[in-house]
C-alpha cells in the first residue's frame, strides 16, 4: 500500500500488541490484508535512545503504511523519538495512554497517564512540534474509580488543545490496582455508547474505536459510527479474518490464498535467517492461526510448534507442514 492510498477510508488497523506485533508479524499480516493499518508493539524512549534503535525500528518497507507507538511520560525523550520514528519513514507516531500493566505503571506511562491530562499534552505537544507526520493517541475510556464520561471528555479537552485531531479509544475502563492486562482485556464491560456520544461531542477529532471487535458485522456496524476500527486479539488468534475484511470492505477481489501466504513466507524466513540470524521459531509462531477452523488446521499448528525450532531448512518447515495437513 503506497502512501496516497494510506490516506483513504475506511479506517481498518491492527493493535498493537506486546510480544505479538512485532516486524515478522507485521510482514506476514500484510501478505493477507494490503489495506490495513499496522501499528508496532509499544516502544518505551529508554530503549530508542539509549539502546539499540535499529534493533526496535527496523522494518521491511511492505509494512508501511505503518505507525511506532511510543511509551514515555518525558516530553523531550517523546519528541526526540518521534523524530527517529519520521527519519525511519514511518507513517504516524502513537502515544500509549491505555497499557494497564505494573510494569509500565512503575514507567509512569500507559493508562496511568490519562490521570495526567497535562502531562499527556506537554508530551503530545512536543512531539507535534518535533515532526511533521501525525501524532495521535491511544488511550481508554478512563481508569480505576474515575466517573468515565467527565474523566474521558477532560482528557480529550486537554489533549486536543494541542492540535492532537486523532485517538484511538478501547472502549473498556482500566483497572490499574487488582486486574492484570490480560483481565483488563475481559473483564472491564464494553462501553461503546460513551464513545459513540465523545463522536458526536467532539466532531472535528477523528476517533477510532478498539475493544471487543471480532466479526465483520461487528466491524461494518462500527464504521457507521467512528471513523475506523481497531481490532486486535481476533486477528492474531485467526489472521485470515484480514481477508474476510479486505473482500467485504475494501473490496479486494485478488487476496491471497493461505497457502499462497505460507509459502510467501518462506524466502521472508530464509532472508531474516541470513541477514540477522533471526531463528524460524521467532517467524512462524505468528503463523499458528493461519489456518484457524480449516480441515488440517490442528495438523499445521502441531508441526509448526514441534518443529520451527530445529536446525533445518526454512522452506522445509513451512513445506513439509503443508504437506503434513494433506495426511
Amino acid at each position: 500500500m503506497n502512501q496516497e492510498q494510506s490516506t483513504f477510508y475506511p479506517y481498518i488497523a491492527i493493535a498493537p500488541m506486546m510480544d505479538w506485533t512485532d516486524r515478522h508479524c507485521r510482514y506476514f499480516l500484510r501478505l493477507i490484508s494490503p489495506n490495513v493499518r499496522l501499528f508496532t508493539e509499544m516502544v518505551t524512549t529508554g530503549a530508542l535512545i539509549h539502546g539499540d534503535r535499529d534493533r526496535f525500528l527496523r522494518y521491511d518497507p511492505t509494512e508501511k503504511y505503518l505507525a511506532l507507538q511510543l511509551g514515555g511520560d518525558d516530553p523531550q525523550a517523546l519528541a526526540t523519538c518521534a523524530k527517529m520514528a519520521e527519519d525511519y519513514g514511518y507513517d504516524e507516531v502513537n502515544l500509549n495512554c491505555g497499557c494497564p500493566s505494573d510494569r509500565v505503571q512503575n514507567g509512569n506511562f500507559g493508562a496511568c497517564l490519562m490521570a495526567q491530562p497535562d502531562v499527556v499534552a506537554r508530551a503530545v505537544d512536543a512531539m507535534q512540534r518535533a515532526v511533521s507526520i501525525p501524532v495521535t493517541v491511544k488511550c481508554r475510556i478512563a481508569i480505576d474509580d474515575y466517573e468515565e464520561r467527565p474523566f474521558l471528555k477532560s482528557f480529550l479537552d486537554s489533549v486536543s488543545a494541542t492540535g492532537c485531531r486523532e485517538f484511538t479509544i478501547h472502549a473498556r475502563k482500566a483497572w490499574l490496582k487488582g486486574l492484570s492486562p490480560k483481565e483488563n482485556r475481559d473483564i472491564p464491560p464494553l462501553n461503546y455508547d460513551l464513545v459513540k456520544e465523545m463522536k458526536a461531542d467532539y466532531p472535528s477529532l477523528r476517533l477510532i474505536l478498539n475493544g471487543g471487535i471480532k466479526t465483520l458485522e461487528d466491524t461494518q456496524q462500527h464504521l457507521k459510527d467512528f471513523d475506523g476500527v481497531m481490532i486486535g486479539r481476533e486477528v492474531y488468534q485467526n489472521p485470515y479474518f484480514l481477508a474476510t475484511l479486505e473482500e467485504n470492505i475494501f473490496g479486494n477481489t485478488t487476496v491471497s490464498t493461505r497457502d499462497h501466504v505460507a509459502r510467501a513466507m518462506i524466502p521472508y524466513i530464509q532472508h531474516q535467517n541470513k541477514t540477522y540470524g533471526t531463528p524460524t521459531k521467532t517467524i512462524t509462531r505468528h503463523m499458528i492461526g493461519l489456518y484457524h477452523l480449516q480441515p488440517g488446521a490442528k495438523k499445521w499448528r502441531r508441526y509448526i510448534s514441534e518443529n520451527a525450532h530445529k536446525d533445518k531448512g526454512d522452506d522445509t518447515v513451512i513445506a513439509d507442514a503443508l504437506a503434513f495437513m494433506s495426511q
